[in-house]
């Protein structure tokens, strides 16, 4: 049974920064890709960073330059560096990793950005 499992989440002030991190069990192959989700209250989960197993990145428009999204030493982690965080910022991010034809998600860990 594939897991994923965040974590590194929690509230921090506006231009402050966090680390999440994303550990994967009960897999053996490496992901295709992983990717960091987030969704905000009231609105729809959106794609925030994703890593190929090439390296490849990409991130949404509204974090780029503040965000990095990196690969672990241990096969299948995955971290989000969080930096000049804003309040529009806050939602639960989740980590959601694509092998094949099937997706995994973790259980979500909450961002709050508030002064």
């Amino acid at each position: 049974q594939v897991q994923l499992v965040e974590s590194g989440g929690g509230l921090v002030q506006p231009g402050g920064s966090l680390r999440l991190s994303c550990r994967a069990s009960g897999i053996i192959f490496s992901f295709d890709h992983m990717s960091w989700y987030r969704q905000a209250p009231g609105k729809e989960r959106e794609l925030v960073a994703r890593i190929t197993t090439g390296g490849d990145t990409n991130y949404a428009d509204t974090v780029k330059d503040r965000f990095t999204i990196s690969a672990g030493d241990a096969k299948n982690t995955v971290y989000l560096q969080m930096n000049s965080l804003k309040p529009e910022d806050t939602a639960v991010y989740y980590c959601h990793a694509f092998f094949v034809q099937y997706d995994f998600w973790g259980q979500g860990t909450q961002v709050d950005v508030s002064s």
